[in-house]
Formats: structure tokens, sequence, C-alpha cells
């Protein structure tokens, strides 16, 4: 069959011109096994979502006990099930006080959409800031704050009264002003190519919003979780945003997203009108489960604690006359090459030697390493050495 007629490419919408058409048969820990047999080592954990590996034991346990339970009851908000507003108590017990909401949605950028939308209700106000090379979903509302023109302008008239700074320029801070609804901030801008704050940025945001009355947002779609090295990224920081937006991991494989805030905040989605935010699945009972039986994991092994040595092993590895920085920490890296077609290449060539990784919407020059958090270091050396010697390969000319 030529590759164009398979079903896959007939009857599923397709998102580009090239993508990965891995045909995946199982999956088990840190590898992808196609139809044919061939292991893959997924380096990329599917963009941070299976951040403990794929079917962790302790999440398809969880499933398979929520299973037998009950799926889909009602709509988010009216009924108590148990999976929902335990994993919330959990998520809780994780972060500071003041952040003691949780509202379940399907994804992060449901997420993102709640997190504006209770921002302009709070305040009062219209405006939103963001920042250039932000990336916060793909609906029409998280596409106004996405930092780059070339993914919006076919869909433009967007959502008015955004405006954009550059991320870790505090000399653009002013511009926030008593007119400023929310800021939404990545905490570590992950498709910009993972960069980090710098000099205290974060606190010098949170400063800014206290004096202009503005909610801070925090996007940690990405950085949740332990992907840096701590829970969540504004531990790290020591920044406490006023709403934190969740995803990926969120659900511990399955479709999940929530914004969090403190009861004060949140309770103004209750009236004026009622049913201020509303959603069907938000929340869905096997989705919390699985994410639940993922925290719970978590706080029993203490692996969020293994997480920063073996991002050291990762940039004691990847040494590389055609690598010009490696970024990152933890297990979120960006692999900086010289070119976007280097990059193509060697990305292409790795996922040939059965290394998956995946490049950034606006550094493409970059490729991306963040595995699964349960990888072993043998299994983390192994795939950096495979990239490294593709990358050898390349430079002696023997793959173009």
């Amino acid at each position: 069959m030529d590759k164009r007629e398979h079903p896959f490419y007939r009857y599923l919408a397709q998102t580009s011109s090239s993508p990965l058409v891995i045909e995946a048969d199982h999956a088990e820990g840190v590898y992808i096994t196609d139809i044919h047999g061939k292991k893959y080592m997924d380096m990329v954990a599917g963009i941070s979502v299976s951040h403990l590996g794929h079917r962790h034991p302790a999440i398809m346990d969880a499933i398979r006990e929520q299973l037998d339970r009950h799926l889909h009851l009602m709509v988010y908000g009216e009924f108590i099930q148990q999976s929902q507003t335990e994993y919330a108590m959990e998520i809780s017990r994780h972060l500071p006080e003041q952040l003691d909401k949780v509202y379940f949605v399907n994804s992060g950028s449901e997420a993102v959409e709640g997190a504006l939308k209770l921002a302009k209700r709070f305040t009062g106000r219209f405006e939103i800031v963001s920042f250039r090379n932000a990336y916060h979903g793909s609906t029409a509302g998280a596409l106004s704050v996405l930092g780059d023109e070339y993914f919006k302008r076919a869909y433009r008239p967007l959502v008015p009264d955004i405006r954009f700074l550059d991320f870790n320029r505090p000399d653009q801070l002013d511009q926030i002003t008593r007119k400023t609804a929310g800021v939404i901030v990545e905490p570590v801008q992950g498709e910009a190519g993972v960069i980090f704050p710098e000099d205290d940025y974060l606190k010098k945001l949170r400063a800014r919003c206290n004096e202009t009355g503005t909610l801070l947002i925090f996007d940690e779609v990405q950085t949740g979780f332990g992907r840096i090295g701590e829970m969540f990224a504004c531990q790290q920081f020591d920044v406490i945003p006023d709403i934190l937006v969740l995803g990926k991991a969120l659900g511990g494989g399955l479709p999940l997203g929530a914004f969090v805030s403190s009861d004060r905040i949140m309770k103004t989605l209750t009236h004026d009108p009622e049913l201020g935010h509303i959603t069907t699945f938000g929340g869905h009972p096997l989705s919390c489960a699985a994410g639940l039986g993922a925290l719970r994991f978590m706080d029993s092994s203490g692996i969020v604690h293994t997480v920063k040595k073996k991002g050291d092993l990762v940039r004691e590895k990847m040494k590389h006359s055609l690598i010009r920085e490696v970024r990152g920490d933890g297990l979120f890296f960006a692999i900086d090459l010289f070119d976007s077609d280097l990059s193509r290449i060697v990305g292409t060539e790795a996922l040939n030697r059965g290394v998956i990784t995946d490049w950034f919407l606006f550094r493409d020059q970059a490729f991306r390493i963040s595995p699964p958090l349960t990888i072993t270091d043998e299994e983390l050396a192994r795939g950096c050495d495979l990239f490294l010697e593709t990358m050898d390969d390349v430079q002696r000319g023997r793959i173009s």
C-alpha cells in the first residue's frame, strides 16, 4: 500500500504535511514499539505528557480501579466524584495555600481559556499581557496570547486588547498598567527553546502585577509535575502566581487540564452570571484517577528529587562540535544546533535509529530532550549516545 493510501491519511485530519507516522502497537516504560516490532526510545515523553513513562503500574492500577466504579456521570461541578475531589486535594497540598481551588477541564488550552476569563471577570478589566515566543495553545483565546504571528495571521481577527512583551526584559514591565487584567507567562518558555528567567525576572514581574492590581497567570502546562526538578516551577523560582495553569502530565497520560486559584478569585465564576465557566467532560473521573495515581507515586517514590541529577547527566553527555548550546534544567532541554536544516537532519536520522525527539515551534534549530522522569541513567545515557552518534555521521558526511 502506498503510504498516502493508509487510512491515517484518508480519514484523520492532519496537522502538518510531514507527520512522524510511527505506527505504534504498544508502549512500556520509556519505549514505544511499532507494528513491525521496532522499539523507539521516547526522549520527549509524548511532549511531557507521559512523565512516568508509558503504562506505569501506579497509573494503570488507578485506571482499572476507576473503570470498575464509573465513567462520566454528569457535567463538571454538579456531582461529588471521589477521584476529582481527592485529586484536587492532593494538588492543593503541593501548592502554596493561596492556590487552593482547582477547576478541572479537558486540556491545557482550555485551562488557559478559563484562566483568561477568570482574570477578566475578577478584575473587571480587559487587557491581557503575554510574551513574544510564548505558546499557550491553539483555541481562539489561547491563540490570541500566543507570541508568534506565523501561527496566528490566518485566523485573525482574534481576541482584542492583547499586549506582548519580551521575556527577561524588566525595562518593559511598565507596560503592565492598571488597565491590565492579567499577565500570562510560562515561567520557563518552552516552545521558544527552553528559556529560563534571568536576574529574578519573575519576582520583578510579580512585583509589577502587585503594584497595578493585575493577576499573574503561570502557564505550567509543560513545567508542572517535576519536569525541571521541583514539583512546580513556581516553587523553584519562589514566585506565587494568582492563577496556575496545568495540563499535559496532569492526567497521567489521559486528557486533563486545570486552572488553580484562590477561593476569593475562583468564586467569581459562580455568579453574575452563574455558570461563568462550564465544561461537560472536564475532570473526567478516569483522567483524575490516573493523575491521582501518578501523583501519589511521585510522592511515595521521591522521584522528583532524582530529576536534577539526571539533568546533570544530559549536560555532561551532550557535548559535540555541532552543538552550539545545551539549555535547560531537570529533564527539560533544548539542544541548540547551528541551523534548522541541521536540526531537521539530526532529528530525522535519530528517529531512524530508534530515538524520538521533537523540535520547538519557535526555535527550529534546536531539538528537545524531555524524557519520562522514570528514565534510568543507563537509558538516558543510551539516548544521548544515539544523538551523538547521529551527529558524528552527519559531520562526516554520511547523512545529508
